[in-house]
């Protein structure tokens, strides 16, 4: 218990001091209100959005987006990403494309995807499906296809093929990759986000962020940002949890 409260007060010291680097900064003089608002003024707008119901509409709106295009694409890139590990032949054909198709920025995705799927929700969590695809896709590949021979072998031995030499043996010795994959996947999801609510939304943080830029409310700015890094570090904890859980079973 006593390593656990060391280790949280340590990943607490650098926030503390960018927090207070930030607010030396904001009341130095060295930069106008508008340029870099002190924390207090982050935390009064934060309370007048929260007031009037719509920080937390903004937060549930992303996290479900995130859920939703994450639960999508990491189910997409473990059953790609176990097709290529465990084939010679899936990899020939899949591996070369998917590699090329995974330097396209973010961006990029914009125009086709609301030419192709409109303005609703679809293109946004789709978009985030293609952040968190990758990094699973190349890890459970990855993992797999270096999972000890013996393994295998000894797996079909006692009888085990296809599926169930897959979830049985492999996954198991491949879990650290796996779960390693699903982390930076989520990670990559969030920062998928910012690009998802840039297609016609009117909710969301990633709209929070572009809109008070837009109107020059750079405490909205830097709130947006704070909660985005914010959820993104609790949801990688959460999953951070599990993956530890996993690891002692299958250890």
């Amino acid at each position: 218990m006593s390593r656990t409260v060391l280790r949280a007060a340590a990943g607490l010291l650098l926030p503390a001091v960018l927090l207070l680097g930030w607010q030396e900064a904001a009341t130095s003089g060295a930069y106008t209100r508008s340029q870099l608002p002190p924390a207090e003024a982050v935390l009064d707008a934060a309370r007048t959005l929260f007031d009037r119901g719509e920080l937390q509409h903004h937060i549930a709106i992303s996290v479900q987006r995130v859920a939703i295009g994450f639960a999508a694409g990491a189910s997409l890139g473990l059953l790609l990403g176990s097709l290529v590990g465990l084939s010679r032949a899936a990899r020939a054909v899949f591996a070369p494309t998917v590699q090329a198709i995974r330097a396209v920025p973010s961006l990029a995705w914009v125009p086709l995807l609301l030419l192709w799927l409109g303005i609703g929700e679809t293109p946004k969590i789709t978009l985030v499906a293609i952040g968190a695809f990758f990094p699973v896709y190349t890890t459970v590949s990855s993992g797999l296809d270096h999972v000890d021979p013996r393994l295998r072998e000894l797996g079909r031995a006692y009888g085990r093929r296809g599926p169930a030499l897959l979830v049985q043996v492999l996954i198991p010795a491949a879990a650290p990759a796996v779960l390693s994959g699903l982390r930076l996947g989520l990670a990559q999801g969030w920062l998928f986000l910012v690009a998802a609510e840039n297609i016609a939304s009117s909710m969301g943080l990633g709209f929070l962020l572009i809109d008070s830029e837009n109107t020059g409310r750079t405490d909205i700015l830097l709130l947006a940002i704070v909660l985005l890094a914010v959820l993104g570090k609790a949801s990688d904890v959460l999953l951070g949890v599990a993956e530890r859980q996993v690891v002692r079973r299958w250890s």
